[in-house]
């Protein structure tokens, strides 16, 4: 199988586009870039629980929904020169989490040449799925 990136991600370039927005504020880290899947984690802690302790549904819709953008800037032709930008997001909240991580892994339902439609599947540490989302986005030019 080939890949599917355009364009190559390493956790320090991560990093730097995430600096100073939600996803540092929130610690999500890339784990894994694989041929077809990119994979996040996001610390269950005082920064995404809702006030009764478990991981609040908009924190793990923030997780799918930097994944899907993260993603699809690594899918178009120039990223200095397109922007995704994420038009509709969805998430099922399937079983809660009080602690560890939520670990996020994305894969493409569609990517084409102005519409990226992304799944994401959020497990706790033991494997168990928590959320399941999908991210539409539209690619703009600068």
């Amino acid at each position: 199988m080939s890949s599917i990136w355009k364009n190559k991600f390493t956790k320090e370039t991560f990093d730097s586009i995430c600096k100073s927005t939600l996803a540092e504020h929130l610690e999500i880290e890339l784990v894994e870039v694989g041929e077809d899947y990119l994979k996040l984690k996001m610390p269950i802690n005082e920064k995404t629980k809702q006030p009764m302790g478990l991981l609040h549904g908009g924190a793990s819709l923030a997780l799918s929904e930097s994944a899907g953008s993260i993603a699809s800037a690594m899918c178009v032709d120039n990223p200095f020169n397109q922007q995704p930008v994420g038009v509709e997001i969805n998430g099922n909240h399937l079983r809660s989490a009080t602690s560890g991580y939520a670990n996020s892994v994305t894969k493409p339902i569609k990517i084409g040449r102005t519409l990226h439609v992304w799944n994401t599947e959020i497990f706790d540490d033991e494997g168990r799925l928590l959320c399941t989302s999908r991210l539409t986005i539209m690619i703009v030019k600068n």
